[in-house]
């Protein structure tokens, strides 16, 4: 990285640092802490709802997965538009009307104490070692650059975000996701301009996602119905119709975000700006990627794009032979390259039969080069046991780092340190809210006041501090961003099953809620475990579990007057 690249990344770091330490001063009491003074208007709302979910594994991740399987994946997120029209519909109302610090609080009143103690610990279960996965990307950025310890990059990102998230509450971290957002905006659209630039001069736009479809990574549909595909348009539209309503009606990261709205309307505008625009974001992050594949179409890219296993290889006895590999590999990649020429060139003259004929080459020459591609990770795995052969996380770190041009390399690298500060902030954040509000408050008695923020603080500082201590272990997990997913699934169908029975399921009390809450875990944990269905569906599975066997059990209950519907 050139000077002007550390500048530009140390300016935009230090920027939403002092900013949200700015606008989250002088938070001195519970509330004000936890719910921001509920004064928010509804494009920061907005912009605090896709922040925190916008981590660095967004930048990191998710280019690199269209890189290797194309579109599909924005299919995961095709249920969020209805989620959010349902929940503006029917929670946020509710949220408001109880005037609510956390989304588990009224779980206590429909049902019982360890019903709502449930429902909080699986929220800080999941998302506190979520929180572990979006830390270790950014960590990753810095170990590649620098050669540090991957261990000190953990503790140096998160310590940076813990700056202003500890100090500063809700408040801080809604108005640092304001800059961290346009920080992001402007690096990501100038890495796709700049990507575009960088195609060859006779390769236009058009001809670059030509190549790209032709090779299979313009998949963005996928009308196949298969329980064990994980992306394909009835996944997304009816698992990950259940997922977002979970994540966004039941998850304290999301809830927190538009409970601090100055109104009912503030907060339902914000979340629908949000179920606007996420799957368009999420489509062009996803092209980012189609089109760094396409560019490598045109040059040579590396046989494994994560260095640190290559170093490992060649400085052992597996050296000549995965240098061969790579020889081999170099040529299979020309081949590819004239045949991408070849393709475009017949596009250019408009024959049928020429342009199916070129497709057939390139997509032949495509399979010839991914063959020696699986004999050189065939390679690094003998030399080097236990090493993912996936470098999913490392594509587009390694095409910014090695193509775009000074400054706009800093950036591309602040965009993904933000995208990191601005879900880690948020999630902690809420991890510290529910600590204070459903532990602190309801099983300690704690008072409210000073001593509460400074409770707050203290408990956001420990969930931090745990999160930076799972992120150790994330570098197993293999892509990033379906791990996180996968993780939220183990737990938000549940979750979502305990909060549906709490509003529709009348019948039903609060022990009876608790173990079928309790069952219905266990069961998407053994499917998990024993079966290949797609991760999506655990988020229906648990649901629908929660709300039958609640059903179920309450035919059995002891007799008495039923509770009263919150």
């Amino acid at each position: 990285m050139s000077r002007l690249d550390w500048f530009v990344l140390g300016a935009a770091l230090l920027f939403v640092v002092c900013w949200g330490l700015y606008k989250g001063r002088g938070a001195t009491t519970g509330e004000g802490y936890i719910g921001g003074g509920r004064d928010h208007r509804w494009w920061l709302i907005g912009l605090s709802i896709i922040a925190t979910q916008t981590s660095a594994i967004t930048f990191l991740s998710t280019p690199g997965l269209a890189y290797t399987d194309g579109l599909r994946f924005v299919q995961f997120y095709f249920g969020l538009p209805l989620a959010a029209i349902v929940l503006s519909m029917t929670a946020l109302p509710l949220y408001h009307r109880l005037k609510v610090s956390t989304a588990y609080e009224i779980l206590e009143d429909r049902f019982d104490l360890k019903t709502r103690l449930l429902a909080a610990c699986l929220f800080l279960i999941q998302r506190s070692l979520a929180v572990g996965i979006t830390i270790f990307a950014p960590a990753l950025v810095l170990s590649v650059l620098l050669g540090w310890s991957i261990h000190a990059n953990i503790l140096l990102v998160g310590l940076l975000v813990m700056t202003y998230t500890v100090v500063g509450g809700t408040r801080a971290v809604a108005w640092a996701h304001s800059s961290q957002m346009v920080i992001i905006a402007f690096g990501m659209i100038l890495a796709g301009v700049m990507t575009v630039h960088r195609l060859p001069p006779h390769v236009s736009l058009g001809d670059a996602l030509h190549v790209a479809g032709g090779l299979g990574r313009l998949n963005a549909i996928d009308l196949r119905f298969d329980l064990n595909n994980r992306y394909n348009l009835w996944s997304g539209l009816i698992g990950g119709f259940f997922l977002m309503l979970s994540y966004f009606g039941t998850d304290q990261s999301q809830v927190q975000r538009y409970l601090a709205g100055s109104s009912l309307t503030q907060g339902r505008l914000g979340l629908l700006l949000n179920g606007m625009v996420k799957v368009p974001l999420q489509f062009l992050i996803l092209l980012l990627g189609v089109l760094v594949f396409a560019f490598y179409q045109f040059q040579a890219p590396p046989l494994f794009f994560n260095p640190g296993p290559v170093k490992q290889v060649l400085a052992g006895p597996e050296a000549p032979a995965y240098r061969a590999t790579e020889a081999d590999y170099a040529r299979a990649r020309e081949a590819q390259r004239q045949r991408a020429e070849a393709f475009v060139t017949a596009r250019h003259g408009g024959d049928a039969a020429t342009i199916a004929a070129a497709r057939m080459e390139l997509q032949r020459a495509q399979a010839e080069s991914e063959a020696v591609r699986q004999r050189g990770l065939a390679i690094i795995e003998k030399a080097n046991p236990g090493t993912h052969p996936s470098d999913v996380n490392y594509i587009f770190l390694a095409y910014v780092l090695s193509s775009l041009p000074a400054g706009l390399v800093g950036l591309v690298l602040a965009a993904v340190f933000s995208g990191s500060m601005s879900s880690m902030s948020g999630e902690i954040s809420a991890l510290g809210a529910t600590t204070v509000v459903d532990l602190w408050r309801r099983l300690i008695g704690g008072s409210r006041g000073v001593r509460e923020v400074w409770v707050g603080r203290i408990a956001t500082f420990a969930w931090g501090c745990f999160a930076m201590a799972f992120a150790e272990y994330a570098a197993r997990l293999g892509s990033l961003i379906e791990a996180v997913n996968i993780l939220g699934s183990l737990f938000y169908g549940t979750i979502l099953g305990i909060f549906i029975t709490a509003f529709y399921l009348k019948r039903v009390r609060g022990g009876t809620a608790f173990y079928a809450a309790l069952v219905a875990e266990a069961g998407v944990l053994l499917c998990f475990k024993f079966t290949a269905i797609s991760f999506l569906w655990y988020n229906l599975i648990g649901c629908l579990a929660v709300m039958g066997l609640a059903w179920g059990f309450s035919w059995f209950q002891s007799p008495g007057a039923l509770p009263e519907s919150t």
